[in-house]
């Protein structure tokens, strides 16, 4: 039996995600890919699905309106918190639900965060250059419009799982390292960059982030002669106004504005993640610890299999609740408990 999921409305910035095209960066393709992977492998690990050929519809800011054709279809909402409903009853977020045949699911704005995962059971589409994923710079694929039909498969079990996802949606405190040209910026720059409270500007997008501050700027006249050179996502380069701007999946491959830091890898979906207007605070780290942080993330994605567990419905999301048995074997109201046999 064929499945497939009808996009009915689709916001701004939907498109279908999986890890991206690592190794492509010499041939002037960044890595794309999702902006938040723990959110892809939290997906995969709902739907008792191979992490690695994990795929999910990315949602930037706000979801869209689907429907299940041909059979009942497995999903799991991951990433940033959104509201989401099944004909009119609220799902939760984090979990696994099973969308039945012909019914609507409705995913509006993010409550916290920038970008939401739809993942489907069996969801695939055309590789291209060795991902499925849709490269929007890099003009690979494109923005997922209302009238697509994806390919997926009927729901192999039932939904009602959840996993306990950590806030990486708030800013926060973003661990960098020295870069290219860290060494030419003057010391009393540098230690203002880590004391300066910065907040994610609106003009964010997949493929970079600028960081608002109040404010002299990072810039000095010595950065005027820098030539064009490889760069990579999780750069942090002083653009023209003097603000740090964090280059993100989808940058460009080469770039001339100097470099002043490198966000960790383990918090580069931090940065991604994070609504405009969130408070971000950089500090500089040692090589040792960015490696143990990364190792600490890879240790914590292997184990996201062991975490999911069933979700505890409320009373309030069960609409046939007179239909369930709540109070059989309770004890007679004409019983003494204090007379025992003896």
């Amino acid at each position: 039996m064929s499945a497939v999921l009808q996009i009915l409305s689709a916001g701004p910035g939907l498109s279908l995600q999986d890890a991206g095209r690592p190794g492509l960066l010499s041939k002037g393709l960044s890595r794309g890919g999702a902006m938040d992977p723990q959110a892809l492998a939290e997906g995969a690990a709902l739907l008792r699905s191979d992490p690695e050929r994990a795929l999910a519809i990315e949602m930037a800011g706000a979801g869209g309106t689907f429907r299940a054709e041909g059979a009942d279809l497995l999903i799991a909402l991951t990433g940033a918190p959104m509201t989401a409903e099944i004909e009119g009853v609220r799902l939760h977020w984090s979990g696994s639900h099973v969308l039945p045949r012909g019914a609507t699911l409705k995913i509006g704005g993010a409550l916290k965060g920038s970008y939401g995962y739809l993942s489907i059971a069996g969801l695939d589409a055309a590789e291209i250059l060795g991902a499925r994923s849709a490269h929007i710079s890099g003009g690979i694929g494109g923005r997922l419009q209302a009238g697509d039909r994806l390919t997926c498969r009927p729901a192999p079990e039932a939904g009602g799982m959840m996993i306990a996802a950590d806030d990486r949606f708030s800013g926060g405190e973003i661990r960098i390292l020295p870069s290219v040209q860290t060494d030419q910026f003057a010391t009393d720059t540098l230690a203002r960059l880590e004391t300066t409270a910065f907040h994610k500007d609106a003009r964010a997008s997949r493929m970079g982030a600028r960081m608002g501050h109040e404010g002299p700027g990072f810039s000095s006249d010595a950065h005027l002669a820098i030539l064009s050179e490889i760069i990579v996502p999780g750069d942090v380069q002083v653009i023209g106004d003097g603000s740090p701007f964090v280059l993100l999946n989808e940058c460009q491959s080469m770039g001339g504005y100097p470099r002043i830091a490198t966000v960790i890898s383990a918090d580069l979906t931090k940065v991604a993640q994070a609504a405009p207007g969130s408070p971000i605070r950089f500090r500089f780290v040692t090589l040792d610890e960015a490696l143990s942080a990364r190792t600490s993330l890879v240790k914590h994605l292997k184990s996201l299999p062991s975490r999911v567990q069933p979700r505890v419905r409320h009373p309030g999301d069960i609409s046939d609740l007179l239909s369930y048995q709540l109070v059989g074997g309770v004890i007679s109201a004409h019983h003494d408990a204090h007379e025992e046999e003896i």
